[in-house]
C-alpha cells in the first residue's frame, strides 16, 4: 500500500514551492536541497486544504506559487535608503574614498506580468470555450435519443401497417383462388 501523501511548502525568492510527498526526506530530494531545510525552519507542512489540492494533484511535482504581485513585493522590501543630498565635509587627514557608483534600478517586470495575465486569461478563455462545446455535445446527444426514438416509433407503425397489408393479401389471394 502506498504511503499518504503530505504537502510540504518552502519559500524560494517571491515564490513559495510546494510539493507533495511521502516524507520530508522526499520533499528535500524533489526540491534539490543539500541542507534540512525542516530543522532551519525554513520549510514547514501544509494543513490548508486551498494550498493542498494543487500538490496533491501532481504528486512529487515542484509546484511555484507567487507570494503576491509586484506591488506586494516591493512593499515586503521596506523603504529605500535615502542618501544624503550633499556630502559632509571631510578633515585634511581621511583619504579620498572612490565616489559612490549609482546602482542601476531593478529590472522592469512588465513583459512577466502580461505573459501572466495573458496565459490566466488564455486558460480561462479555454475552459469557457470547453464548457459551451460541452454543453452543445450535452444537447446533441439529446437530441439523438429523441430522434432515434422518433424513428424507431414510426418504423413500428410502418411494420404493423405492413403485417397488416400482407395478412389482408393473404386472404384476398385465398378467397380469389378458392
Amino acid at each position: 500500500m502506498p504511503r499518504k501523501l503530505k504537502v510540504f511548502r518552502t519559500p524560494i525568492g517571491f515564490h513559495d514551492a510546494y510539493v507533495a510527498a511521502p516524507s520530508r526526506k522526499a520533499a528535500l530530494e524533489a526540491w534539490g536541497a543539500v541542507a534540512d531545510l525542516f530543522a532551519r525552519g525554513t520549510a514547514e507542512q501544509v494543513t490548508d486544504p486551498g494550498l493542498m489540492a494543487e500538490p496533491l494533484a501532481h504528486p512529487g511535482e515542484v509546484i511555484r506559487v507567487s507570494r503576491g504581485d509586484l506591488k506586494a513585493q516591493l512593499k515586503a522590501l521596506g523603504p529605500r535608503k535615502k542618501t544624503a543630498s550633499k556630502p559632509e565635509p571631510k578633515s585634511k587627514g581621511e583619504a579620498k574614498s572612490k565616489p559612490r557608483s549609482r546602482s542601476r534600478p531593478p529590472p522592469k517586470r512588465d513583459r512577466v506580468d502580461r505573459a501572466e495575465a495573458a496565459l490566466t486569461e488564455a486558460r480561462q478563455r479555454q475552459a469557457g470555450e470547453r464548457a459551451g462545446l460541452e454543453e452543445q455535445r450535452a444537447a446533441l446527444e439529446r437530441e439523438l435519443r429523441a430522434l432515434a426514438s422518433r424513428q424507431e416509433a414510426e418504423l413500428g407503425r410502418l411494420e404493423r401497417q405492413l403485417a397488416k397489408a400482407q395478412e389482408a393479401y393473404r386472404d384476398a389471394l385465398r378467397t380469389w383462388s378458392g
